[in-house]
């Protein structure tokens, strides 16, 4: 979709100065009903995934470097395959691809309870990640598309109803680790069992409260998109400094556990750090997006995203020959986390509101599906190389240095958003006019 040109009296971002966000109860009966989703999703989602690695290492027996490809390899079958999901709800809608996500996700969760083997586990982490590679971008690219229509009709700025589904996901995000943490004093079961109870009601809703048909949304076949999608350079510049992104944040998972074991001799306080991050965002996301949205242009708004990011990681890694332990050793960690944070509030709502604009006439599922898949094939091999880097017995200094550098590599990457007050527009043949995908 291309951008349609707006007033001059628009700010820096593309956006009419003075909108602010879109109250949750004044939006339409879908967007809520979605926004509600992401919630759902990550309580389940987040009550079992940041205790996997620990469960994995000491239950299961891993190694480092098979954690790491293991944790990289549960986001690949997730982001990497999100396109799947993307292509096959613009060709069939978004309600039979949640529908049949829920109960992949159902029973990935109650298999991985009782994985004991490498082969379980990597059986039921792709099962789990498939699941959202089908409902996630079918329930993303609805909600961006809404949003582009919300914008058009005169509403809040794209941005902000999707930093809205973001701090939903967020607040799904804090409550799952304090859910998992709980029931870890039973055991890792119990939190798996848990999680797909979660999927359980949350699939009975679904059915009964999605639409069969969204208005508005034309289905498409499936041919020929990916070659859209190759050809088109802009959108994968964004994939790439989107990657980068989701490479840090997934070392939420691999290096922040090390990094807490060491400094307080076990991995207690790492649900208080996820509880954290999630706190900040569902407190800051929306204020930190009108800030930026009137201060930045959405592409100096991912940038300055990927330089805290870059600076969380030196925070520690430039903390490390310290040696510090104890509740002074976690400092740095809660740094890292503090500014990873506030960097994914700049980056993540940004990204998801560049794709519209990049995305050709009924392609929005599969572009949504696509930024996700070329970044979890970043993620799959940089998580790889994470667990590498954290076993080899390098200075401490490094891996934590050489995580720095990505998002500060990436930054260099991002194309130049349309400028929309000068009536500007992407590269594609089709127009963001009409908000359909």
């Amino acid at each position: 979709m291309t951008s349609t040109s707006t007033s001059a009296t628009t700010g820096p971002s593309g956006q009419v100065p003075g909108r602010r966000t879109a109250p949750f109860a004044t939006l339409s009966p879908l967007l809520r009903l979605l926004i509600l989703t992401q919630l759902a999703f990550n309580v389940g989602f987040f009550a079992v995934l940041p205790f996997l690695a620990e469960h994995l290492g000491q239950s299961v027996g891993m190694a480092g470097w098979l954690v790491g490809f293991v944790l990289g390899l549960r986001t690949f079958s997730q982001q990497g395959l999100f396109v799947v999901g993307g292509a096959l709800a613009d060709r069939y809608g978004i309600r039979p691809v949640v529908l049949a996500g829920c109960v992949l996700r159902i029973a990935g969760f109650a298999w991985l309870g009782f994985a004991e083997r490498t082969w379980a586990v990597v059986g039921a982490v792709l099962l789990i990640g498939f699941a959202a590679a089908l409902f996630s971008p079918a329930v993303e690219s609805e909600v961006a598309r809404q949003a582009v229509g919300w914008e058009e009709e005169g509403g809040a700025d794209r941005t902000r109803v999707l930093a809205l589904f973001t701090v939903a996901g967020q607040a799904g995000a804090f409550v799952g680790p304090l859910l998992g943490a709980l029931l870890l004093a039973v055991d890792f079961r119990t939190a798996c069992l848990a999680g797909a109870g979660v999927f359980v009601l949350v699939l009975a809703g679904h059915a009964r409260l999605l639409p069969q048909r969204v208005p508005g949304r034309v289905q498409v076949r499936m041919k020929g998109g990916a070659r859209l999608v190759l050809r088109n350079r802009r959108f994968l510049a964004l994939c790439c400094a989107y990657g980068a992104y989701l490479l840090a944040y997934n070392q939420l998972y691999l290096a922040l556990p090390a990094e807490v074991e060491r400094a307080a001799g076990s991995q207690a306080p790492l649900a208080w750090l996820f509880a954290l991050s999630s706190l900040l965002v569902v407190t800051a996301q929306l204020p930190v997006t009108r800030w930026a949205g009137e201060r930045l242009a959405r592409r100096r708004s991912m940038v300055a995203g990927l330089m805290l990011i870059a600076v969380g990681f030196a925070v520690v890694g430039l903390a490390r020959p310290a040696g510090w332990t104890g509740t002074g050793g976690l400092l740095p960690a809660a740094g890292f986390v503090v500014l990873l944070t506030l960097g994914q509030m700049l980056v993540a709502p940004v990204a998801r509101a560049w794709v519209p604009d990049l995305a050709e006439d009924g392609r929005l599922g599969l572009y949504t599906g696509a930024l996700s898949s070329v970044s979890g094939l970043i993620v799959l091999a940089g998580s790889s190389a994470t667990g590498l880097l954290l076993d080899t017995g390098l200075p401490v200094v490094v891996p934590w240095l050489v995580l720095a550098a990505v998002p500060l590599v990436a930054a260099t990457t991002l194309p130049r958003w349309p400028h929309r007050g000068t009536g500007a527009t992407a590269p594609t043949p089709s127009t963001a006019g009409s908000g359909r995908s």
